[in-house]
């Protein structure tokens, strides 16, 4: 049985309104798609929290919008760490017959024989870039580093698509190596900048899921 999440219409943008929403324990949201247009929605928390736990941050599944169902993906979240609570999603209204790119969260798995040398497991990259149809989209990339020796690496060309989706990445793009004993793990940067909440998206605009630095094409919520 395919999930469903409920989300209820909302028309007031106010500060004050949005405020009441989320601590009436709901989420202001926004849909969005070339053939749906955008639509400004609310939806509640402890269920769109189930929804995240059941279909992974690439799964489709269906937004009950008062009552007419259109098949979605979660473009974007913001949340509040501090407050550990959402403040806004972004869902996306997916055409099923065309292709798209997303980025799929890569999950080392098994115990490198380098490591048990005295090596350092350093994993390059958290995210990969797949292109598939919305139902065929991977929640992980499986990555086993089980026969890593030290100064072994596992390239983007060395994992095997699977059937339904390619990488995007450079195929020579290092996902994950042993280094010698006397070096360390390369420290990532990480961007905690958060989101704008934003409503007003250009429907025409496909989602890439590329990263931070993406052109927003919508308003802030006041």
């Amino acid at each position: 049985m395919a999930t469903v999440l409920q989300a209820a219409v909302r028309e007031d943008f106010r500060g004050s309104r949005l405020s009441k929403l989320r601590q009436a324990g709901n989420i202001p949201a926004v849909v969005y798609g070339k053939a749906f247009g955008n639509k400004a929605v609310a939806v509640e928390e402890v269920a769109f929290i189930k929804t995240l736990r059941s279909q992974g941050k690439t799964g489709v599944f269906k937004l009950d919008i008062d009552g007419t169902q259109t098949d979605v993906m979660i473009y974007d979240m913001q949340y509040d760490s501090i407050k550990n609570e959402y403040l806004h999603i972004d869902f996306y209204a997916a055409d099923m017959t065309a292709e798209m790119d997303a980025d799929v969260p890569v999950h080392v798995t098994g115990d490198a024989k380098g490591v048990k040398d005295g090596g350092v497991l350093q994993q390059a990259v958290y995210e990969l870039s797949v292109r598939a149809l919305p139902a065929d989209l991977p929640d992980a990339i499986e990555v086993d580093v089980t026969d890593l020796s030290v100064n072994d690496a596992i390239l983007v060309k060395d994992l095997k698509s699977g059937a339904k989706f390619e990488f995007n990445n450079d195929l020579e793009e290092a996902v994950v190596s042993v280094l010698p004993p006397d070096e360390g793990p390369t420290e990532s940067a990480v961007d905690e900048g958060a989101e704008p909440e934003l409503v007003d998206r250009d429907p025409n605009a496909e989602p890439e899921k590329s990263g931070s630095d993406e052109e927003k094409m919508k308003e802030k919520e006041k």
